[in-house]
């Protein structure tokens, strides 16, 4: 038995790269279905989604964006606190 050619050829280039092509564009798709899903839409968004103003405070203040003294003056100005 003579094995004088141990590659594929042209045909074993061609499928490597495919492959690493399809992978490479899996990855890409992957990462943007996975970062998507975390996006929010920006506040000033109108519609049926959209936050009310003691839920924006509340998820600024337990995020740490604000301080309780800062988060009790943004409740009174907009009225609601008891």
């Amino acid at each position: 038995m003579m094995w004088g050619n141990y590659g594929m050829g042209s045909w074993g280039w061609a499928f490597g790269t495919l492959v690493l092509v399809g992978v490479v564009i899996l990855v890409i798709v992957l990462v943007r279905v996975f970062a998507g899903s975390r996006r929010r839409l920006p506040v000033s968004t109108l519609g049926a989604n959209s936050l009310s103003p003691k839920q924006i405070l509340d998820e600024r203040y337990a995020k740490g964006e604000l301080t309780s003294e800062e988060y009790r003056e943004r409740l009174a100005t907009l009225g609601l606190m008891p």
